[in-house]
């Protein structure tokens, strides 16, 4: 059969688009949050690494919960609501933030939001895809994704220089494209009628339910640990870009080139995946990453960062989708939601531990030192995958 004449379900578009809306809404947020923290309130950057680790691995921990639900209910589209609608709900508490502790909560909410949607969406996404084309639906979303994390950061520039140092504005209008995400969900996704098997609720972190699991789809989850010690938050990315000299309306220009970066190779990389070895495309991606953390480390012009920054970009396309095709290649159907919800569990406890140690890092060493520990961890895992898959 040609792949290329089988159709992406509507489903698939609309998940994209919903993506879209929510992650150019989170942007117009996270591209100036690190700044908004550091001159309103004085921030450390081991503050941050807390406040984005806990938060950040907060969104992977409770993906764990989330698939187990959207498994035993057999509804995703529900869950896929409230965890965009928390989200949205989460935008206004930014601009009327007047301390740190608010701005976390703020950002706790979101993330819990997030976390709530993540591991049925995925899930749905592998129900409706027709495994022909898998990688390229997974790819589809995650580019789609990527062009709001674009248009958020770029918006944010026109918004800073026709107001000048007004971030809280930036901020409010972050609530209109939050609001027409859940609207799309609302009313323009469809979820596949399946007949459920009756079957008791189950914690998640059964080792009798992981058992079902293949030695491949637990290879998977190492790996998935590793890496996520390799690539800590992106709010040191735009932390490098102000140390840099970037003034406060042009530093969201850092995250539309990475995104720019991301959304041009996350499709073509999806159908890649379709074609040839998963474990080629990862090593790629581990290859751009080792790059641009040496580039971030040693960057003494904006040349040098910029150039880091669309190889951070350019690893993210080449291994996020992909990683989620494969877990949907190595798990049982009735336990999808569950796969990526442990995945992402075990991916939460490392993401904490990659953030605080790179803002520790970045306040007694210097930056440099938190993209070298970077590149280690990124060598570390492209050694894994040369080594055994």
């Amino acid at each position: 059969m040609n792949v290329n004449k089988i159709p992406i379900p509507k489903t698939i578009w609309m998940l994209g688009f919903v993506s879209l809306f929510m992650d150019l809404s989170s942007e117009l947020v996270h591209s100036l949050l690190p700044v908004f923290l550091v001159t309103k309130f004085g921030a450390s950057a081991l503050t941050i690494g807390l406040i984005e680790g806990i938060a950040e691995s907060t969104a992977l921990l409770v993906r764990v919960f989330a698939g187990t639900i959207s498994d035993f209910f057999g509804k995703r589209k529900y869950l896929i609501f409230i965890g965009y609608g928390m989200a949205a709900l989460s935008k206004p508490l930014f601009p009327m933030a007047g301390n740190v502790e608010m701005v976390f909560t703020a950002r706790f909410l979101d993330r819990i939001g997030k976390g709530i949607r993540g591991a049925p969406r995925d899930a749905l996404i592998a129900d409706v895809s027709p495994p022909e084309i898998r990688g390229a639906c997974f790819g589809l979303r995650q580019s789609m994704d990527a062009a709001g994390a674009f248009l958020g950061p770029l918006l944010a520039v026109l918004l800073l220089f026709l107001y000048p140092g007004n971030i809280e504005l930036v901020f409010w209008v972050a609530v209109v494209p939050a609001l027409l995400a859940v609207f799309l969900i609302a009313f323009g996704i469809e979820e596949p009628k399946v007949r459920l098997q009756h079957r008791s609720m189950r914690s998640p972190l059964n080792f009798k339910i992981l058992k079902e699991f293949s030695g491949r789809y637990c290879w998977i989850v190492v790996l998935g640990a590793l890496f996520t010690m390799a690539r800590f938050s992106e709010a040191f990315l735009v932390m490098r870009a102000a140390q840099m000299g970037l003034g406060v309306t042009w530093i969201p220009m850092s995250m539309v080139l990475m995104s720019l970066a991301y959304a041009l190779s996350a499709y073509p990389a999806g159908i890649l995946s379709d074609r040839i070895e998963k474990r080629s495309l990862l090593a790629l991606a581990m290859v751009f990453l080792i790059l641009a953390d040496l580039l971030l480390a040693t960057t003494e012009s904006l040349s040098m960062l910029f150039a880091g920054l669309a190889l951070w970009g350019f690893h993210m396309g080449f291994s996020q989708g992909i990683l989620a095709a494969m877990i949907a290649d190595t798990t049982p159907v009735h336990w999808k939601g569950t796969a990526y919800g442990f995945f992402n569990f075990v991916s939460g406890i490392f993401m904490l531990l990659a953030s605080v140690l790179a803002g520790w890092l970045w306040d007694r060493f210097g930056a440099e030192f938190t993209f070298y520990c970077g590149t280690l961890f990124a060598s570390l895992t492209l050694l894994m995958l040369i080594r055994r898959y």
